[in-house]
């Protein structure tokens, strides 16, 4: 069973207890799956077609309680490839079928058919109980939720763009910020927010399926700050592994071209420490040094040597200037050491 087919047969579970709440989700089933026929005689009947056992069996327990409706049900193989059953629920009695769209306000007074499903407007979904009801009954009908392991995504498909607009308000009155896209021939409103949908499970009185998502939610969202921190974690290694693969040719350059005789004694120093110790930290190659030095220390002559590296490729191979172009004496190098020396 999808995830979608077990919040809808929790939902067809959910049973309204005020006969108002009743009829209102009764209107959203009728409103989105369903089909009014009206014969040459002006005999009406009402049919809802639907692929899901659950919303059939929530139908054909409404008309029961509400109206003490005992309507026709049948059941054929579908012509889809997934080759599963329709289900049909018919109310084929003339008078049981006005009771039904009079009180659902799918019948106007002069006898026509009509959808004024407005939270503003019908007295159908007025209270808030109502609304939820008729929102449930529209999800059971032609309603979609995503696998949330996957990705989030709720949608309910309708036949106009003027349904869509009244069950986005009605949604809308709960807070949540539904949209509409067009598919097909088909208006979808839909929310794509994993919190949203927690919110419209909340407001549907689907508690099974929100505790279920809720879960899915901490641990998707647990593993993503794993992710990112060992994101974070890598990218700092691959930094420091490239600058001391940097550091190391500029050493072995300086070293190469003019050795490092002609480096001031602490760049010197430093220079040797690092080709010994080719994969220490910043913090261990200060405490090799004598007196040791910090971190930001170490890291200040090791950019002394890269910059001498760079200057002599590209101004004096020979090592001439390097002191006046570069400026790595000695005294100034102490200078800097002892604000960052251990103590």
């Amino acid at each position: 069973m999808s995830y979608a087919s077990k919040v809808k047969d929790e939902l067809s579970r959910q049973n309204a207890q005020a006969r108002h709440c009743q009829i209102a989700e009764l209107a959203a089933i009728i409103s989105l799956c369903g089909r009014v026929s009206i014969s040459a005689d002006d005999h009406f009947s009402i049919k809802i077609h639907t692929e899901n056992a659950a919303v059939a069996r929530k139908y054909f327990t409404l008309l029961g309680k509400t109206f003490n409706i005992v309507a026709d049900v049948s059941i054929r193989k579908s012509l889809h490839l997934k080759k599963g059953n329709v289900y049909s629920v018919v109310v084929g009695n003339h008078q049981d079928a006005l009771r039904i769209l009079m009180a659902a306000k799918l019948l106007g007074e002069d006898g026509e058919i009509g959808e004024v499903l407005s939270p503003m407007k019908n007295m159908v979904v007025k209270k808030a109980c109502c609304k939820r009801a008729f929102i449930r009954g529209a999800f059971l009908a032609s309603g979609s939720i995503n696998d949330p392991k996957k990705s989030y995504h709720f949608e309910i498909a309708c036949a106009t763009m003027e349904k869509a607009r009244q069950l986005q308000d009605i949604i809308g009155t709960f807070g949540l910020d539904a949209r509409i896209v067009v598919r097909k021939k088909y208006f979808v409103v839909y929310l794509k927010e994993g919190s949203q949908i927690v919110d419209i499970l909340n407001v549907m009185e689907a508690p099974v399926a929100l505790m279920d998502l809720e879960n899915i939610r901490i641990v998707k969202e647990m593993r993503g700050q794993v992710n990112r921190q060992v994101n974070c974690e890598t990218a700092n290694i691959n930094k420091t592994v490239s600058a001391a693969v940097k550091q190391l040719k500029d050493i072995e350059y300086i070293r190469d071209t003019i050795g490092f005789s002609k480096l001031p004694p602490l760049l010197e120093e430093i220079a040797r420490i690092r080709l010994e110790k080719p994969e220490a930290s910043l913090k261990e190659l200060g405490e090799a040094l004598e007196p040791p030095v910090g971190k930001s220390g170490v890291n200040h002559r090791l950019r002394k040597l890269g910059a001498i590296a760079d200057f002599l490729r590209e101004k004096a191979p020979d090592g001439a200037g390097i002191e006046t172009e570069v400026g790595p004496s000695g005294k100034e190098e102490e200078n800097y050491d002892k604000k960052d020396s251990y103590h």
